[in-house]
């Protein structure tokens, strides 16, 4: 097939990471789902914020898009994904959601990549969520860098604000199936959204940080939790955090964060 042909799908979204800047796409995201095959898919780039926002899809939506095969990306998953082809066609019931999850887990990498998978969802344990406060002079940085982005935005018609940068990097020390002990720093959009929500609801920093912890290590951990792990695109051999799942091992309702 020409990697020009444009070839429609669908697929269930299970993954936003948080959005990367781009000369090229303003600010992109990498997002990943499952298609009725029950085979992933990764969508590259969304430049999300730009999208109308009745194509800003959220997970465990199911989508329909057009994409044609990236000449740049050698990893079987990848589509480049038309963004004004993107349809919301509406959430997946709960059950559903833990069929999916069950059926698209592995033990650990290793066992992903048994199976030619460069994502996969993995059930961890032993769960320790923790936060670096990034320095002042980083967060400047950041800041600057997405104020020039958005100056950019003439050749889109939707007009959005500059992104306000989590001021604190997220990291997670865990334990996969096979016992192996595993630390990363967690690219999840929905954790740094989840930590903006719970600051103006709380009344400190350190209780927004501290309920996300309690979160993670015991409501998640209790209830059901997986980790998306995707491979870097230039170093195929690093695994990434990229998603944290709240999902049942029987048909209840995801806890929302």
């Amino acid at each position: 097939m020409s990697r020009l042909v444009s070839t429609p799908d669908e697929c269930v979204m299970l993954v936003k990471a948080l959005p990367h800047r781009s000369s090229n796409y303003f600010e992109t995201v990498c997002c990943a789902g499952v298609g009725s095959d029950l085979k992933w898919r990764r969508l590259y780039p969304v430049a999300f914020r730009v999208l109308d926002d009745a194509k800003q899809f959220r997970r465990w939506d199911r989508i329909s898009y057009r994409f044609t095969s990236p000449s740049d990306d050698q990893r079987w998953e990848s589509q480049k994904v038309d963004p004004e082809s993107i349809k919301v066609l509406g959430g997946i019931p709960s059950a559903e959601r833990s069929r999916i999850a069950r059926l698209l887990t592995r033990d650990c990498q290793k066992h992903a990549e048994s199976f030619g998978e460069s994502l996969t969802l993995v059930r961890p344990a032993n769960i320790g969520f923790s936060w670096k406060r990034k320095s002042d002079a980083a967060l400047d940085r950041e800041r600057q860098k997405h104020g020039e982005l958005t100056a950019q935005l003439s050749a889109f018609q939707k007009q959005v604000q500059p992104l306000d940068p989590c001021p604190y990097t997220f990291r997670f020390a865990w334990t996969d199936g096979s016992g192996t002990a595993r630390r990363h720093t967690c690219d999840d959009w929905e954790t740094s959204t989840a930590f903006f929500r719970r600051r103006s609801a709380l009344s400190s920093e350190i209780e927004a940080l501290q309920s996300l912890q309690a979160t993670y290590e015991h409501d998640y951990a209790s209830k059901g939790i997986r980790f998306a792990l995707g491979t870097h695109k230039r170093r195929q051999e690093q695994w990434l955090l990229v998603g944290v799942l709240r999902v049942d091992e029987s048909d209840q309702t995801e806890l929302a964060l």
